[in-house]
């Protein structure tokens, strides 16, 4: 493949580009990042961020990188990475000056890769094709890739997406198709998932003791510790002090989940039903809300 027609998807074009892709063979389907992507301030920070790491990892043996799709897809760099960081010594030339040797070198170097990360195939985000293309998203994945194992305490920045589109060339014509991708990880979803492992291991422990959760789910406790926490006083009024029925617990419920959104304290979709239920995990995701917050106050 052409990569002159690689890089002008990582520059600013019209739609019509996209559609004049006769240079891919029909079968074949390619992802790339989208030009709307070329003003994505976390995607320039994420390149800003490797390039620098690079140069600071290579320094002492005088390399620099300028631009990661132009000067890592002949090898060479990540040869003297890997060298680095892992210790590695790959039993291939130092310069490969032809695309043939540079081919087979970046055959040894991502077999390397995926031998130390203990990945298969499918789950690989790059080929040797596609670095030799110099494609920026695959580049991107596998630098990233290597820095999370090599050096998993480097602060990546997080939450870095881009548009992509795959192209594929079918019998019919041209197939594309747009999408969100995440090049690091989605820091959100990261601590939601830290929060149920951590609940998943409460309740696996001693199952015993959430017991006395489930006495927030008629949502009376649970507003007078809102109102006690807030500093301010809930009229009883506005709430069943003594719910007799289901329809008034959810009263209590929504109004509690109204009180926490209003306060800022809840950042999560929650149903009331299962808070009237007596879902343990659902009452202890409502009150780590208010022990996040007022955990480091002072009694």
């Amino acid at each position: 493949m052409d990569p002159d027609f690689l890089n002008a998807f990582t520059q600013p074009s019209t739609p019509d580009q996209f559609l004049t892709a006769d240079v891919i063979a029909k079968g074949e389907k390619r992802k790339l990042i989208k030009p709307t992507s070329s003003n994505n301030t976390k995607l320039e920070e994420l390149k800003l961020f490797l390039t620098e790491w690079i140069n600071k990892t290579l320094k002492e043996e005088h390399i620099v990188v300028k631009s990661l799709e132009e000067d890592l897809y002949d090898g060479l760099v990540l040869h003297h990475l890997l060298e680095n960081l892992g210790s590695l010594r790959l039993d291939v030339e130092k310069i490969a000056l032809t695309e043939k040797k540079q081919r087979k070198k970046l055959s040894v170097i991502l077999e390397v890769v995926a031998k130390c990360l203990q990945l298969e195939e499918s789950q690989l985000k790059w080929s040797v094709e596609s670095i030799l293309a110099k494609d920026l998203l695959s580049t991107l994945h596998l630098l990233v890739a290597i820095a999370k194992h090599f050096e998993p305490t480097l602060a990546l920045p997080p939450n870095v997406q881009v548009e992509t589109i795959t192209i594929e060339v079918t019998s019919g014509g041209l197939k594309t198709s747009n999408a969100v991708e995440y090049i690091t990880e989605n820091k959100e979803n990261i601590e939601a998932q830290s929060k149920d492992d951590a609940f998943d291991e409460l309740f696996s422990c001693d199952p015993d003791k959430l017991d006395a959760v489930k006495k927030f789910s008629d949502g009376v406790i649970l507003l007078l510790l809102i109102g006690q926490l807030e500093g301010y006083f809930l009229n009883l009024r506005n709430f069943f002090l003594t719910p007799a029925s289901t329809m008034e617990m959810l009263h209590n419920v929504n109004l509690a989940l109204e009180l926490l959104a209003e306060g800022g304290l809840l950042n999560f979709p929650v149903n009331s039903e299962d808070i009237v239920n007596g879902d343990p995990k659902a009452i202890m995701r409502i009150l780590y809300c208010l022990y996040s917050k007022y955990r480091t106050k002072e009694a």
